[in-house]
């Protein structure tokens, strides 16, 4: 009532007010009355709003009524009056808008992850940083902290759309799968069956079969961006000497500690020799310097290509750096040629196959990256110079590798699109206890087979695991008692232009009990995705999701 009564008044005191009331005053005086004092305003602003007030009170007591609202007035001054508590506008952004209201369950795990997000992103020197976190398939959890457009202080918010980078290589293989539950793709012949406008591969003289299930895995031999094979298989050569040297001396630790004091120096000249051994070896195998792939030319392309096929003729006609089957080597190109794949077996373009399945998949905020259309909510992408000041990165055209690494999206999409793939996974075990449960978009027989570790890979965002089909794979292991617990999980990191990226999903570890009385999914999935290029998120990710399954707790 304060409030509201105040407005007279205080309108009469604002310049326009004083003008209605020196018009008035005029043509008091000009009637012959007597002059009015200098507080008749004052008066006739009380009186009004005592007028107004009593008005008030005895719509209150229900004496009549309320008029209908009059038509408003364009001419008219607006009055600010507050709005009714549940009509208050929020503010334009804050850090808890909106909450979830099962989100205050998780609030330790929240201020915990919120602080960590911050360490990271003041240690790298990130522009902005958007986190989601969803628990059993709710998301509970989602902020955006810094800048997603730094030049017009536009702050990062849960629907900021950035660059996924090689995520897209997850995106790619559920089109893939698709497709083979379908039987319309075969994993194991030669791509040249969909493909023939890729020519068939020799190696050392030998011919040899590329397969689309070794593209998948990264073992087929094609190159990724950097073009030296000298410099590749000097790096993969030293990186095997030093892996066996690792292995060699926990070998020497555990036949020391079964062996007893007796051995020791026995022990002590073997490991010397070895030692000395293998530093000879690291000397004489020692790679050359090898370009980042931040370094590399093609990353930067501003070409536009019209479809897959004429992408392929970028790397079509090198080499293979490896034999297939043999040797992991990381590569988007590689899913250049899947994305052609994905056209000839589905007879769809690859983008409108993709955009069907995120349709399907109710990603809505999802789209391969384009200059031209306006795309609400996208961020802008920075990298600091060589004298560590902030720049935009430079315009580049990901055409070339829409299926490795070309594609925009919301945190909120790939929690949708982790929970999917975590449903996929789990129905099939939920499905005896209850069987109302819709099917999942992929079969839980392929899941398993998508989550299955391949041996001779390496997940090189974290080393205890392995790549399977278009994500890492950690596996649950615990070697002592009361000591580190590794959990099982499966995520795929990426890197772009300006951008960086993580989508981790963390199964619940189900018993009897969970089988009976649950519905799936069941576990923490975590994305985060980052305008600024080079920021390693796996391990964030992983922290976060531990902390939410700390505090996990039933969800109705």
């Amino acid at each position: 009532m304060y409030r509201l009564l105040s407005a007279v008044p205080a309108r009469a005191a604002t310049p326009r007010g004083c003008a209605w009331g020196c018009g008035r005053r005029a043509a008091h005086q000009r009637a012959g009355l007597p002059q009015l004092g200098p507080g008749w305003v004052g008066g006739l602003g009380l009186g009004l709003g005592l007028a107004l007030g009593m008005k008030l009170v005895g719509g209150l007591r229900g004496a009549s009524p309320a008029p209908p609202p009059a038509a408003p007035d364009p001419e008219a001054p607006i009055l600010s009056e507050p709005l009714p508590p549940q009509e208050q506008p929020l503010a334009p952004w804050s850090p808890h808008t909106p909450v979830p209201p099962h989100a205050r369950r998780f609030a330790r795990a929240i201020d915990s992850s919120r602080d960590l997000l911050h360490r990271i992103k003041d240690e790298v020197g990130a522009p902005g940083i958007v986190v989601g976190v969803s628990v059993d398939g709710k998301e509970v959890w989602s902020e955006g902290l810094g800048y997603a457009d730094v030049e017009n202080r536009v702050p990062c918010k849960p629907e900021t759309v950035m660059r996924i980078a090689s995520i897209s290589k997850s995106l790619t293989m559920v089109a893939l799968a698709k497709l083979w539950e379908a039987g319309k793709l075969d994993l194991d012949i030669p791509v040249q069956h969909y493909v023939p406008e890729f020519p068939e591969k020799e190696y050392e003289g030998e011919k040899v079969s590329v397969t689309t299930r070794l593209l998948i895995s990264h073992l087929s031999g094609i190159r990724h961006y950097e073009k030296d094979m000298k410099k590749v298989k000097e790096e993969k050569a030293y990186k095997a000497l030093k892996m066996m040297k690792e292995t060699e001396s926990d070998q020497e630790k555990d036949s020391k500690e079964k062996g007893g004091k007796s051995n020791e120096k026995n022990d002590f000249a073997a490991k010397t020799k070895i030692e000395q051994d293998n530093e000879a070896k690291g000397r004489n195998s020692k790679p050359c310097k090898k370009k980042n792939d931040f370094e590399q030319g093609e990353l930067y392309l501003k070409e536009k290509f019209e479809n897959s096929i004429e992408s392929l003729r970028l790397f079509k006609n090198d080499p293979l750096f490896f034999k297939p089957g043999s040797q992991f080597l990381y590569s988007t190109f590689g899913y250049t040629l899947l994305a052609a794949i994905v056209e000839r077996a589905s007879g769809y373009k690859y983008l409108d196959y993709m955009q069907k399945i995120f349709h399907d998949l109710d990603m809505l905020t999802t789209v391969q990256e384009e200059n031209e259309p306006v795309i609400y909510n996208r961020a802008r992408f920075y990298v600091y110079n060589k004298k560590k000041r902030l720049i935009n990165t430079p315009y580049v055209d990901n055409s070339y590798k829409w299926a490795g690494g070309g594609f925009l999206s919301t945190v909120g999409d790939l929690l949708k699109f982790g929970n999917a793939m975590l449903y996929g996974y789990q129905v099939g075990l939920f499905k005896n206890s209850n069987e109302n449960l819709l099917p999942g978009y992929l079969k839980p027989e392929t899941m398993l087979m998508i989550w299955t570790p391949v041996p001779n890979t390496e997940m090189s965002w974290d080393k205890e695991g392995k790549y399977a089909m278009a994500w890492g794979v950690v596996e649950k292991k615990q070697t002592y008692g009361s000591c580190r617990k590794q959990r099982h999980y499966a995520s795929h990191t990426g890197g772009a232009v300006g951008a960086s990226s993580v989508l981790l999903v963390l199964p619940e570890e189900l018993d009897a009990e969970a089988l009976n009385n649950k519905v799936p999914p069941r576990g923490i999935v975590v994305s985060i995705i980052c305008n600024m290029q080079s920021v390693g998120l796996n391990s964030t990710a992983l922290k976060i999701a531990l902390e939410f399954d700390k505090d996990r707790s039933d969800i109705p």
